[in-house]
């Protein structure tokens, strides 16, 4: 079993959001009943986030919208980088229920996932480089893992094909997000890519054949367009299943 002085050494400074995260830490029951949770201050930063960005959360922000003093967070929160680390919690949600089968389930792990990025694009700059991952987050990690258990693949291998696919899901909604933060755009990447590559390629098209015959039978065909998210994934599955001999198991 591993000992307090050991978890010590493995969270290091990343302490404080292990305790917030998954201590349930809150104000001591002591006293008048507390007029701020962690919850209200979660929900408040990622309204804010949702708003603004990332960097629009401060910890002198949201007590502001909760007209509450900075020290009063600090009595909840340590910092910033704990807040964070519950916004992100909170931002991505318990996980979903996945229907049976591998590919079915993986297919809509990442559909969800996908919305979830649309819905809060600040995660992807927030859930990134060593940090903690709270209940939800390894709880979405829990649910693809299980969608693989009876595929025939290892422990390392159900993990790895679970990053491959998330790696997907993120580079795309980094595209989309790229395109428009929280606009109408930023959900059909492939049309703004389209225009700007066609404009660039106005008396240009002999130099770059190739970018513009696909670029011309994509306008031909509307099943064509808009389409890397699901194109990208149905191969990532295809090459999953030959991998494990050909047969969805």
């Amino acid at each position: 079993m591993v000992g307090e002085d050991e978890k010590r050494s493995v969270f290091g400074d990343q302490a404080g959001s292990v305790e917030l995260l998954w201590g349930g830490r809150e104000r001591p029951s002591r006293g008048p009943r507390p007029a701020l949770s962690l919850e209200r201050i979660t929900r408040t930063a990622i309204a804010l986030a949702d708003a603004g960005g990332l960097g629009a959360v401060s910890m002198q922000r949201v007590a502001g919208e909760l007209d509450f003093t900075k020290m009063s967070l600090y009595r909840y929160v340590p910092g910033k980088n704990e807040l964070v680390a519950l916004m992100i919690d909170r931002g991505m949600g318990e996980p979903p229920q996945l229907p049976e089968g591998w590919r079915n389930g993986l297919r809509a792990w990442a559909e969800t996932l996908t919305a979830v990025y649309h819905r809060h694009p600040w995660l992807l700059g927030a859930a990134t480089g060593p940090r903690v991952m709270g209940p939800n987050e390894l709880g979405w990690t829990e649910a693809a893992v299980a969608a693989l258990a009876d595929t025939g693949l290892s422990g390392g291998e159900q993990l790895d094909a679970v990053v491959v696919v998330s790696g997907h899901v993120r580079a795309l909604a980094q595209v989309s997000a790229s395109m428009g933060l929280g606009s109408a755009r930023a959900t059909e990447p492939e049309q703004v890519m389209s225009a700007a590559l066609n404009e660039l390629l106005v008396g240009r098209a002999d130099r770059y054949p190739a970018v513009a015959a696909a670029l011309a039978a994509t306008e031909a065909d509307v099943a064509e367009r808009d389409r890397a998210d699901e194109f990208g994934l149905e191969r990532i599955l295809d090459g999953l299943e030959a991998y494990m001999g050909g047969g969805s198991r």
